[in-house]
């Protein structure tokens, strides 16, 4: 199974390129859609908002009048974390549902507005970021959703800023063309990078002739997907650019890492090397025994 993050700030597109990926045969879990399903009339979750909100939230046929619930929410920290706290647990159960139901050899592709935010990115294979830049974002939001302007920017605000996006990205996506334009990007994407990916991690192999990126951030994301993999299994992760070295846990042997590297898509060379299974970038994994890292 492969696994990617999409996301991007508010208005950005990601809908355009989630319908793409799904028709080349990716299975989406919308964190948008499932984000509406969990507090539907009669949900735990539409009962917790009203909770913890008030019955001010709710429309005139009982469902949930989301201006009204994001005026509140979006007005400070407070009120947006308590909103988070009722909401991402009740999204999360489900997008996991989803992807359990998807089958071993499915290119999951979860569409989570908040993924940079809620520091999910290395969950995933790779990291798809949906860009547009801010004013267009507005005029999109103002003008296709009639959104007030005041709130499309508390919303981008909100959000992650071009910076901490750009540090998880594997996949900077521009949506500033025409959306054939985009979705030809997306097709091209699938085609070089995706669908070989998937394949590889399916096959527990490397990818072969894989460019090295000059990528600054890229050794904190390694690190990150590497510890996220491994957990108890690993005692060091280290990482130079797209060169990582493990250190087992005491008594942990290479034999039970080596499948989960390989899922984690980083597949066996040889004696304590991995390679990544990325075609689209280069990556050297050594793992070492806890005692021969004295």
């Amino acid at each position: 199974m492969l696994r990617i993050g999409l996301t991007g700030g508010i208005g950005a597109g990601k809908s355009t390129v989630a319908k793409e990926l799904a028709a080349l045969g990716a299975v989406i879990v919308d964190g948008d859609k499932i984000a509406r399903e969990v507090v539907e009339p009669g949900t735990p979750g539409l009962a917790a908002l009203v909770e913890a909100f008030g019955d001010d939230i709710l429309a005139e046929d009982g469902s949930l009048n989301r201006p009204a619930l994001a005026a509140i929410a979006f007005s400070d920290d407070e009120s947006r974390a308590k909103l988070n706290a009722i909401t991402h647990p009740l999204v999360g159960a489900r997008s996991a549902e989803l992807i359990e139901a998807a089958g071993p050899d499915a290119v999951i592709v979860q569409d989570i507005p908040l993924l940079v935010e809620n520091k999910v990115a290395p969950m995933f294979h790779l990291v798809i970021i949906v860009w547009v830049d801010e004013q267009e974002r507005i005029r999109r939001l103002v003008g296709s959703r009639g959104m007030a302007e005041d709130d499309a920017r508390a919303r981008i605000a909100a959000q992650a800023t071009d910076e901490q996006r750009r540090a998880v990205a594997d996949v900077w996506l521009e949506n500033t063309g025409t959306e054939e334009q985009t979705r030809a990007a997306v097709r091209a994407l699938w085609a070089e990078r995706i669908a070989p990916f998937a394949a590889n991690v399916a096959a527990h192999r490397p990818a072969e002739g894989a460019p090295l990126l000059d990528d600054p951030a890229y050794g904190e994301r390694l690190t990150n997907r590497l510890w996220v993999a491994l957990g108890a299994k690993a005692s060091a992760v280290t990482a130079d650019g797209a060169a990582a070295t493990v250190v087992l846990a005491d008594g942990v042997e290479e034999p039970a890492v080596t499948d989960v590297l390989a899922d984690a898509g980083f597949a066996p060379v040889g004696a304590g090397e991995y390679r990544g299974s990325d075609p689209g970038r280069a990556v050297t994994v050594r793992v070492r025994a806890h005692d021969s890292a004295k």
